[in-house]
């Protein structure tokens, strides 16, 4: 059987399935992952600092101006729409009645696609909030504009309702992951490395009957799946959920 017609059957069969997704999701959509040759982490940058030095909390507040231009310069993709993969999840929640997704990524392209059912891990660069008096702010407010976003009524910075370096993730949002992985009996991995933690640990509360990992490259978790495939992702989801 190809791999798209085992995906499928295994579709078919589950009552109660969760989407986990990484970088890989998104770069149908034209935004680069972080950890390969071309990603984000390998670009030539003129700064002395590293890419996870100006992505970490302690930059942003003591480099704010630094911050918000790499930010501007390597995290806003205006252009960027669902592609194949994010299309098909949504299609495959709109047909079923117990599907979430898991994401790792900010871009918030799963619920442009349509997907309801989201618990974003780290964040999404869709939301803004003062620091001082948590107003919340639109993101077009700080992609459009230049410098430093401060808040008009108390004078704080605005900032991403993302989690960066030194920060600890939403343990809400950590626990709805964990305890959604536990009810589903099939799991379905995709376009992640599974070496960020804690993000990668969420694998350990799966009990169901498969797992199904979908990368480009070999993962630490390739042992511990009932399927490995190497397929292009989109392209899978889309011929595999009708």
């Amino acid at each position: 059987m190809k791999a798209a017609e085992i995906l499928e059957q295994l579709i078919n069969e589950a009552e109660r399935i969760v989407f986990f997704g990484g970088a890989g999701v998104s770069t149908g959509s034209g935004i680069p992952d972080f950890r390969s040759a071309t990603g984000l982490y390998n670009r030539q940058q003129n700064t002395n600092y590293s890419p996870e030095e100006m992505l970490s909390y302690s930059f942003m507040v003591t480099h704010p101006e630094e911050f918000y231009t790499y930010k501007r310069e390597n995290l806003y993709y205006p252009d960027a729409t669902p592609n194949l993969a994010h299309l098909a999840l949504a299609r495959l929640e709109a047909n079923r009645q117990d599907v979430t997704v898991i994401t790792q990524n900010i871009d918030g392209l799963h619920q442009a696609a349509g997907s309801k059912n989201v618990l974003e891990i780290h964040g999404s660069m869709q939301r803004f909030y003062c620091m001082k008096c948590h107003r919340d702010y639109p993101a077009a407010l700080v992609w459009e504009g230049e410098g430093v976003p401060l808040c008009p009524p108390c004078g704080g910075m605005i900032r991403p309702d993302v989690v960066l370096y030194g920060e600890m993730l939403d343990q809400r949002v950590m626990a709805e992951a964990q305890n959604a992985i536990r009810r589903a009996d099939l799991m379905i991995v995709g376009g992640t490395s599974l070496v960020v933690y804690p993000a990668a640990g969420l694998l350990q509360y799966f009990r169901g009957k498969a797992l199904v990992l979908i990368n480009r490259d070999p993962t630490p978790y390739d042992h511990t799946a009932t399927y490995v495939f190497h397929e292009e992702l989109g392209e899978l989801l889309d011929e595999a959920i009708q």
